[in-house]
């Protein structure tokens, strides 16, 4: 048996304790205080780039400036994140980044339901500006029907291309041009539609700034909204969703980060699994063709009875392998075993399936 070896350090003059190989950054997120990170998404690692996260250690009287989401711990270290000297580095990076997009209070609000971390800095660090404005990035014109791709919102930290390569290892978007004329592209006329995208989504959840969105989502900043967890219905991986309400109706819903599935879903989790609440065309009562051919409504006890005088006429005049089962992943496992026990042992039929099969 391996024996873990913890470590303690200090930030801000807590003590922390972490575990040998992580990194100063998870020793800050145990404090009472936090650092930008930009460009760091933990499920591909860190990536050293964006220097948001730069913080001060002490190590036998030596100060030195190390990037949090890349340095390993160690015994004893005293960590600052806060000294005077940081926080007008940062706002001087928040300015940098600030003079290379269109950003306003509606961008920081379009980014509430998603990832907020650059809204965050900005509250947090104040930056004016300073710097002139740069030429902005361009507007992806792409009419694909999940994702927006508003790239004149683009800070080059490149989370997205990270995350569509390594983590979900598609490869539908790449990094084209260089500088100030850099860009997010995708293959085969910069359409996504055409690309390899699986549209799982997780470009818009890791992106910062609101360059990526979810075009499905449209919610006015003035509606109080609430986030439930649950699970997305639409097979049995069990992904975790958050669902996004306003007490009344189902508004869209967001990856739950905090899921074993670790906020990761398909292209159903991502962008389906609510939207059917709300369909005109949802059913909610038993339907019944008339003599017409048209559907009318019927109550659940004729409904029962009509059902079980056409099972076992089918049964008996042709057997019961004429009949078929379809369970549901949108129901609990106990409800699913039901049915096909009553299949097999009721009926006589193994002929049973569901769509989590496939």
């Amino acid at each position: 048996m391996i024996e873990t070896k913890f470590i303690n350090l200090k930030v801000n003059d807590q003590l922390i304790t972490v575990q040998n190989g992580d990194r100063l950054l998870s020793a800050i997120k145990k404090s009472k205080k936090s650092v930008p990170t930009l460009c760091y998404d933990e499920r591909v690692g860190p990536q050293g780039t964006c220097r948001m996260c730069l913080i001060e250690i002490k190590r036998n009287d030596k100060l030195e400036y190390v990037a949090s989401c890349t340095y390993l711990a160690e015994e004893g270290l005293e960590i600052y994140t806060h000294s005077e000297t940081l926080i007008e580095y940062r706002k001087t990076m928040l300015e940098l980044s600030l003079s290379e997009i269109n950003w306003d209070e509606d961008s920081m609000k379009k980014t509430e339901l998603t990832n907020n971390e650059f809204s965050e800095a900005v509250k947090e660090y104040e930056p004016t500006d300073y710097f002139p404005k740069l030429k902005k990035r361009e507007v992806a014109e792409d009419l694909n029907p999940f994702i927006a791709r508003d790239y004149d919102k683009c800070i080059a930290c490149y989370r997205c291309t990270n995350i569509c390569n390594d983590w979900e290892q598609a490869s539908a978007i790449t990094i084209d041009g260089r500088g100030q004329d850099s860009k997010i592209f995708s293959f085969f006329e910069n359409k996504l539609m055409n690309s390899d995208c699986t549209f799982c989504g997780q470009c818009i959840n890791t992106c910062p700034t609101g360059a990526l969105s979810n075009k499905k989502i449209e919610i006015k900043p003035e509606i109080k909204k609430t986030k439930t967890k649950s699970i997305c219905p639409y097979c049995g991986v069990g992904c975790g969703i958050e669902l996004i309400s306003d007490g009344k109706k189902i508004l869209g819903s967001t990856p739950d980060f905090e899921a074993p599935s670790l906020g990761s879903l398909c292209v159903k989790g991502q962008f389906a699994s609510w939207d059917f609440v709300n369909s005109k065309e949802r059913l909610t009562d038993p339907l019944l063709k008339n003599k017409e051919g048209k559907f009318e409504k019927i109550s659940w006890e004729k409904a029962y009875k009509v059902f079980s005088e056409k099972l076992n006429k089918s049964i008996k005049d042709k057997g019961p392998d004429s009949t078929v089962w379809w369970a549901s992943a949108r129901i609990v496992t106990e409800a699913n075993y039901l049915l096909q026990k009553f299949a097999r042992t009721v009926v006589g039929t193994n002929n049973i399936d569901n769509c989590s099969r496939t």
